[in-house]
Formats: C-alpha cells, sequence, structure tokens
C-alpha cells in the first residue's frame, strides 16, 4: 500500500512540472529591446531646407533651360511658410517665371524644400504653360547680371528701415520677396513685404537688386 502511495505522489510530482513547463513555454515572447544597429537603421525624419532667392532661382533656371534653350526669367517670388527663417531673407518655397520668344510662351517652375500642407512637392516642379507677349511692359525679361544682391541681403536692408521694429513686436509676421525689372529705370528691384499679402502689408521696402541699396519705404 505504502508502495503506491509513493508511485500516486511520484506521479503528482511530474504532472506538475510538466504543467509547469508547458505554463513557461505558452508566455507570449516579450519584445526585445531594439539594439544600436536597429535604431540607426530606421530613416531620419525629412528636414526642411530654406534658401535664399539667387539660390533657388539657380534650381529653378537649370530646368527652365530644359524646357526652352531661350528662357529667361521676369519674375521671381517667395511663397511664406510656417517656421520660415524669412527675416534672413530665406524661404522654403520660390517661384520664377521664364519667357520663351521662340515659344512666345511663359512658364513658371517652383522650387520647394519644406514639407507642409500648404507647400508645394519638393524639389522643382514646373507649372502650366502659359501665353506670352513680348510687348507686354509687366511681364519684360531681365539680364541675371542684374540680380547681384540676394534676399538676405535685402531683407537686411528692410529689417534696417523699419522691419525690426515690426518683427519685434510681432515675430511671427510673414515676410516674403519679390523681384520687379522695371524697365524705364533700367532697374532689378527687391521688394520685401512684411505681411501675408502686398494689399495688407505693415511695409514694404523696395532694394536695389544689383547693388543692394535702399531704394526707398513703399508704404
Amino acid at each position: 500500500m505504502r508502495t503506491k502511495d509513493l508511485r500516486t505522489k511520484a506521479a503528482l510530482t511530474t504532472l506538475a512540472v510538466v504543467v509547469a513547463i508547458i505554463g513557461c513555454s505558452s508566455e507570449p515572447d516579450k519584445p526585445k529591446p531594439e539594439t544600436g544597429a536597429q535604431t540607426a537603421s530606421k530613416p531620419a525624419a525629412a528636414s526642411n531646407d530654406y534658401e535664399t532667392g539667387r539660390v533657388a532661382f539657380q534650381k529653378a533656371y537649370i530646368n527652365a533651360r530644359g524646357w526652352a534653350a531661350d528662357a529667361k526669367p521676369y519674375r521671381l517670388e517667395s511663397q511664406y511658410t510656417k517656421d520660415a527663417p524669412v527675416a534672413q531673407g530665406k524661404a522654403g518655397v520660390w517661384r520664377a517665371v521664364f519667357a520663351s520668344a521662340t515659344r512666345n510662351a511663359a512658364k513658371p517652375f517652383v522650387w520647394s524644400g519644406v514639407t507642409a500642407p500648404d507647400a508645394p512637392a519638393a524639389g522643382v516642379s514646373p507649372d502650366a504653360e502659359e501665353y506670352w507677349s513680348p510687348s507686354n511692359s509687366n511681364t519684360q525679361p531681365f539680364d541675371l547680371n542684374f540680380l547681384k544682391q540676394d534676399s538676405d541681403k535685402a531683407a537686411a536692408v528692410a529689417q534696417q528701415h523699419g522691419g525690426d521694429k515690426i518683427m519685434k513686436k510681432d515675430p511671427s509676421t510673414p515676410i516674403f520677396f519679390q523681384i520687379e525689372w522695371v524697365p524705364k529705370e533700367n532697374k532689378l528691384k527687391w521688394h520685401v513685404i512684411y505681411g501675408a499679402s502686398v494689399a495688407s502689408a505693415k511695409l514694404r521696402v523696395a532694394v536695389d537688386a544689383t547693388t543692394g541699396d535702399f531704394l526707398k519705404v513703399e508704404k
């Protein structure tokens, strides 16, 4: 009888061990901590790229010459995006418009360096071709030799003529830049505009795009 009890006890002990082993092996695998190599293999978040007008213009110009060998610029302007260092004359989006006499057409090219809901895709993107007339005084192409001063210089001059006061009062004020060729004056101008639009601007400052000289406060 004692021998039978011992056998029963041994059998129960063995069963308990088996159950314990099964229970351990059925636990879900715990996630392993990431190693340095695994962390490094994850792609880094894309960073925004901000450029001055001349730098962005050169990138667009390469594409414009692919569209038409005689492409010449007549407009360059920035688009404001949040967090852009606009007081330094930089923007995340620039739009350049080129004219081709052989095609009687104009074509905009947009450079974008930012990822934002209100920004175009990164890189240089062409826009729709449109009719262009060489007799239109508002769309006369300018010689690239006139564009010697970049938008950072224009921004610095504008800051010295009222822009610094506006930005000190409200650092979130949008700033955007425009290039204008004035045939009657034979002059290329930077317009530095403080505000969401030309019409609602708090301040507009004109700067000579060739010499970098202050021209006038337009508003």
